[in-house]
Order: C-alpha cells, then structure tokens, then sequence
C-alpha cells in the first residue's frame, strides 16, 4: 500500500476543516474536489482575478451532493486580511494556493505581482497563525532556484531569482521560516515544478504550455517554440501534486515540518518531446495533426535553460511517491483537454 493510499483511507475517519485559496483555479479545485470525496468540510476563497466559476462547477458535477453541501465559498481576497481571517475562522488546515503566477505578467507588472504574492501571503500567515490551525501548506515554486545551474535541482541550492515572480515565491519561503522561528507556526512549502492537468486553462497570454499547445493542436493552428526546443522542465501532472498537499498538511513528525520540497516527478523533458508527445495523444481523433510540425521564434526573458527536481526529500520525510509520469498524465488529461474545449467551440 502506498501512502498516499494510506492516507486516503486514513482521512475519511478524521473529517477536517481545510482552508483552500485559490480554490477556483486549475490546482485548488482539484484539491477540492480531492478533499470532499474524502469526507471532508472545505472552505475555499477566490476572487477570481485567474480562478473560474466553471472550475467550481466541474468540481461539483464531480462529487455527490452530500460532499458538495460540505463546501462554504467566500469571495475574497488574499490581499485584505479581513477576508483571509473570515476564510480561516475554525480551519484545521490551510493549502494556500492563491497566486499570480506566470513569469511573463511578473516582468510586465512587478508591483501587481508582488501585492498579491507577498502581501497576500503575509496576511494568510497572519490570520492562520492567529486562528491555531495545525498546518499550513503553502505554493512554492521551481523559479526560485533562478541561475543556480546545477541538475538535478536539490532543495538546499539555489541561485538568484531570474524574474520579480520568483522574487516573490522565494519571499515567502523567507517569512514562512522567520514565522517557525519566530512564533512556532508550522508550515511546509512545495516548490511546484510546471503542474499539468484537468481543468488548467488553455487560453489567455499567460497560458500555461501543455493546455496552450493542445488547444492550438486540435484547432490546427501554430504551436511557438520558444527558443530551439531544447529547453527542458520536469512536468508534474496534477495528481502528483494533490497528493504532495494532502501528505504535507498532514505531516506529524518535527523533521518534516518547516520545511521546503520539490513537487515533481524527477523526469526531464524538452519542448520538442513534449510537443510530440501531445501531438501522438492527439492524432487518433485529430487526423489533420499527422506530420503537424512546431514553430520556433526567440527564447523568452526570464525563463531558465532545463529544470529537473530531485525528489527524494519528499519521498523521504512526506512518503511522497508519483503517481504519474508525462505520458501517464498526458493520456489521463487529454479527454478533458478535449471535451472542455469543444465546449468553448461551441458556447
């Protein structure tokens, strides 16, 4: 038995309280509706600056509606402090994953990035620690490691951020720690390493590379390489970043707290096998994508050359264990990768 399986038998017998933000984007609605197929009460709180009301409502189509009567939503935001200690009013435990992601919109507005990811996660820290919950998960992220060059990426090395996003992320590692040490407040970060999966969204500038090249795939439009297509990343599917929170928030030994870990599957990936590998998915139901072939245009400011994550901390200390590679996840996304697009196509 694995432990995550374990875990999964283990939390229906200890229903919770659990505070997701975000909870209308593309990873805290799976989370969602995770925690309510196993029993247990979520509040969630979004304002949907990049959250969508249609994630919540997949989610909900995806339980029962006694699960579904155990989800409280707040529209909020992380910004107010307000908002964050109404959301954290009786949580056991916190998977904060509200954001503004993305390392072009950083560049393009650091001050917008930096209100949201630094003020926002400073006043979720606030209002958790003074509301006594167990345990606080927080969204870290592979950016931090910026210009360290080195490969695998191992959580105690890194190197100066590369983007005002990674400033950011790697901030909130800092006062995760000073509040461990300063007040004695739990928390544990997962520095997430390109999450892929159901319900993350295809469109928009800031699209993430595995939806945006899928929907451009199947419309038969161009799909840009940045740079030659060398460029590699460690590319998480969705599943194995669900069960990385659900094993942090419940982590009970004082070594596996107050800590960071790298949430990913170990493998390395470049542009041109990943967009082959979406392109095969594909091709069974898109016939016109037979000897599809990529565009390249210029490499893009701020992004690191390869990127590929040393998980063993997380094996070791949380009994984290990936449950899908690439092709596992590409195979287990691409029906709703296809289904939710026909479903724009024609609403």
């Amino acid at each position: 038995m694995t432990a995550y399986t374990d875990l999964c038998n283990r939390l229906p017998s200890q229903p919770k309280t659990w505070l997701v933000t975000g909870v209308a984007g593309f990873i805290g609605s799976n989370l969602l509706e995770t925690l309510l197929k196993l029993g247990q009460t979520v509040v969630g709180l979004d304002n949907f600056s990049t959250g969508h009301q249609h994630n919540l409502d997949q989610a909900q189509a995806a339980v029962t509606p006694e699960q579904w009567a155990r989800f409280r939503f707040i529209r909020g935001d992380i910004r107010s402090l307000e908002d964050c200690q109404q959301a954290c009013e009786g949580v056991n435990h916190v998977l904060h994953q509200a954001a503004l992601g993305s390392v072009p919109r950083s560049l393009e507005d650091p001050i917008l990035t930096n209100t949201a990811n630094i003020d926002g996660f400073l006043n979720m820290l606030v209002a958790a620690r003074d509301a006594g919950t167990s345990s606080f998960v927080y969204a870290a992220s592979s950016s931090t490691y910026g210009d360290h060059p080195g490969l695998p990426k191992v959580e105690d090395r890194i190197g100066k951020p590369l983007s005002p996003y990674a400033v950011t992320k790697y901030v909130n590692e800092l006062y995760a720690d000073v509040f461990a040490r300063a007040y004695g407040f739990r928390t544990i970060g997962l520095r997430y390493f390109n999450i892929f999966g159901a319900r993350q969204d295809p469109e928009g500038a800031y699209a993430a590379v595995v939806p945006k090249w899928a929907a451009a795939m199947i419309h038969g439009e161009p799909v840009w390489i940045n740079g030659d297509g060398e460029t590699s990343r460690d590319f998480c599917y969705i599943a194995n970043t669900v069960q990385a929170n659900l094993l942090a928030a419940t982590a009970t030994s004082e070594e596996a707290t107050n800590q960071v870990y790298n949430v990913a599957v170990g493998d390395r990936t470049n542009l041109n096998e990943l967009f082959e590998a979406i392109r095969v998915a594909l091709e069974p139901r898109f016939p016109h994508l037979k000897g599809f072939k990529p565009q390249y245009r210029d490499f893009r400011a701020g992004d690191v050359r390869h990127s590929l994550a040393d998980v063993s901390k997380a094996r070791t200390l949380l009994g984290y264990e990936p449950s899908h590679r690439i092709q596992e996840g590409l195979l287990e996304a691409m029906d709703w990768y296809i289904s939710d697009l026909t479903g724009r196509d024609q609403g």
